[in-house]
């Protein structure tokens, strides 16, 4: 390893022993890595001693330029400004998480006659009760559609409730009370809702010893059809009962268990509100200089917890598989953001011992999960590199497809995989425009053309092989592309289903030779291309549908000049619908409340050209 050309003597002579952070910058001015220390002279020390370094330390440190430090009041504020500094940078040997979005809460507002719930993310402003957070949007759904099915509250937005004139289809199929149309008393719905909180609150053996009650009373002034309806909810909240309770137990907990393996990190996380379990999570953080579960799982954390507001709640207590590194600051650090005690603990004992070997159970499977599908993808690109004799092993391919109904809203894909998989932040999707509808060469041409002009600026690193989803004259736009921008290097493959359309069936055609290569329905070679080329297409149709349902649902009136939400509004309610605007008059168009005499002129010659 190379010396680091930085002047670390020079330096730690007039370094601080106070603490703070610390970031470290190769040559060009990009950030390395970025730590925070109780003692900032002692920890950089710590990097430029003569022995006892790890590889991958000892890589970092001969990359170092210029070391930079900022000095802080306590370790608590270091550890919470370094966790500022590793989302703002992304520093490459840091923890970086990849899954750093906001987690979704239930939220029941509060400011209406009848409330609503509904999932929510982001920061918690609105007045109303917030339950969660919750491992993602699929178990918010879940917790939410036994909701309605049990207690038959509310979840459509306010606009649609307000404008109702009967009862819509949720109340049909016994999915809401029908409070917009008064078919529910006030009382009634307060019931159903406090029934509600009591849910998420963990109290369901409470609810349904209420509901047995309420039960009885109604069964005994013979109102059968009111008792049935409570029977009903008390027998579907003991179902949800068996699927989500862990009995005998209460509070808010966080469960955290690591296991790792051939360079790769499984973190399993249980989240239990109220002695629910409401899901639970795995995350795969990159890692380059912790290299002990005490420092994994410390970076986690820290990562984890110390975030903007909404993005994640701190629970009262945190079990986890291995204590973390400097865990008094950490604590402390936790307890700061949260404004209330934390606690961090290993040994446990009954169900919380439960829980663990739980999460544990569930990292080590995600870790052989992942590392069995990573060695999957790695054997099939060797596979791959075998069946198409290329000159060096194949690391990165792009595909593209394209994608439109009889040639409206054509948008096309780009698809990318590395020996890991697919590359999701490198996908991109571009809607063709200009073009001939249906036109598929054109739009094949459009898009390479747009990605490689970028690509070839430094960009982002161009691909080893470019899959095309097609056979010749789709190849023929990608040569065609390659050849005005003059990019080499690049393998250029075409696959095309044979006649049949069935997988299993297909041939590849090489650029340049046009020559014809047919794989084997076990080749590895061929279920990677298959993986790419079916990524490719749902890619590319998900683009497709959704600005094809974008542009079915937009009005003309959106493109007219004058023309607001409010006016466009109340010419829909005046006339009813947009033909009756168009076949409309000029005085008629007048007599709509907001629309002059001008606006009516323009609006009609406009509409009639």
């Amino acid at each position: 390893m190379e010396p680091s050309a930085f002047d670390s003597e020079n330096f730690l002579k007039h370094a601080s022993t106070r603490p703070g952070v610390y970031k470290m910058y190769d040559a060009k001015s990009k950030i390395l890595y970025v730590g925070k220390a109780k003692n900032l002279k002692k920890r950089v020390t710590s990097y430029f001693r003569a022995s006892g370094l790890d590889s991958k330390t000892m890589l970092l440190v001969s990359k170092i330029n210029s070391i930079e430090t900022a000095i802080t009041n306590t370790e608590t504020e270091a550890l919470i400004l370094e966790q500022t500094l590793i989302k703002e940078e992304k520093p490459p040997f840091n923890i970086l998480m990849r899954d750093d979005k906001s987690y979704p809460f239930i939220f029941l507002s509060s400011k209406d006659k009848y409330p609503r719930l509904t999932i929510h993310r982001g920061s918690r402003k609105k007045q109303g009760r917030y339950f969660g957070p919750y491992p993602g949007a699929g178990a918010v759904r879940e917790s939410l559609n036994l909701l309605e099915k049990v207690f038959h509250v509310r979840q459509c937005e306010d606009s649609y409730f307000s404008n109702r004139s009967r009862a819509c289809l949720q109340y049909q199929i016994k999915r809401c009370s029908g409070p917009c149309v008064g078919l529910v008393s006030e009382e009634d719905y307060a019931e159903d809702v406090r029934h509600s909180v009591m849910f998420l609150e963990g109290k369901s053996n409470q609810i349904a010893d209420e509901l047995q009650a309420k039960m009885q009373i109604l069964a005994t002034s013979k109102a059968f059809e009111k008792a049935a309806r409570v029977r009903d909810q008390i027998r579907d909240l003991r179902v949800v009962q068996e699927r989500q309770y862990v009995s005998g137990e209460k509070g808010d907990v966080d469960v955290i268990a690591m296991r790792r393996d051939a360079g790769i990190v499984s973190i399993q996380v249980i989240f239990i509100r109220d002695g629910l379990v409401l899901g639970n999570k795995n995350y795969y953080p990159k890692f380059v200089i912790e290299n002990t579960p005490a420092s994994i799982l410390h970076a986690f954390i820290a990562q984890f917890y110390i975030q903007e507001e909404g993005l994640h709640t701190i629970p009262r207590e945190i079990i986890v598989s291995d204590i973390p590194d400097e865990l008094n600051g950490l604590v402390a650090a936790l307890e700061y953001c949260a404004q209330h005690k934390v606690d961090i603990k290993q040994r446990v004992r009954k169900h919380r011992q439960k829980w663990l070997q739980l999460a544990q159970t569930n990292a080590q499977h995600g870790l052989m999960s992942t590392l069995n599908s990573k060695r999957s993808m790695e054997a099939r690109f060797s596979a791959l590199h075998e069946a198409l004799q290329s000159d060096k092993l194949p690391t990165r391919v792009e595909c593209f497809d394209i994608s439109h109904t009889a040639g409206e809203a054509t948008v096309a894909s780009c698809v990318v995989f590395d020996q890991n998989g697919p590359l999701k932040s490198d996908y991109r999707r571009f809607n063709i425009e200009n073009i001939t509808p249906g036109d598929d060469y054109a739009a094949m041409e459009q898009v390479l053309k747009r990605r490689y002009t970028r690509l070839k600026k430094g960009e982002a690193r161009l691909p080893d092989i470019l899959l095309v989803d097609g056979g010749k004259g789709q190849l023929t736009q990608a040569e065609k592309v390659l050849t005005e921008l003059d990019i080499q290097g690049v393998l250029l493959l075409g696959i095309a289903k044979g006649i049949s359309r069935k997988a299993g069936q297909e041939t590849l055609f090489f650029g340049g030779t046009r020559e014809e290569l047919v794989l084997e329905a076990e080749s590895p070679a061929l279920h990677l291309l298959q993986h790419i080329r079916d990524e490719a297409h749902r890619f590319a149709i998900t683009a497709h549908r959704q600005r094809r349902g974008k542009k079915r649902t937009e009005s003309f009136l959106d493109s007219i000049p004058g023309i607001g939400p409010k006016k466009r509004k109340a010419l829909i309610n005046h006339f009813g619908g947009q033909q009756e605007i168009k076949r409309a008059s000029i005085e008629d168009l007048q007599k709509v409340p907001g629309v002059s005499h001008s606006l009516a002129e323009s609006l009609y010659d406009i509409i009639h050209n």
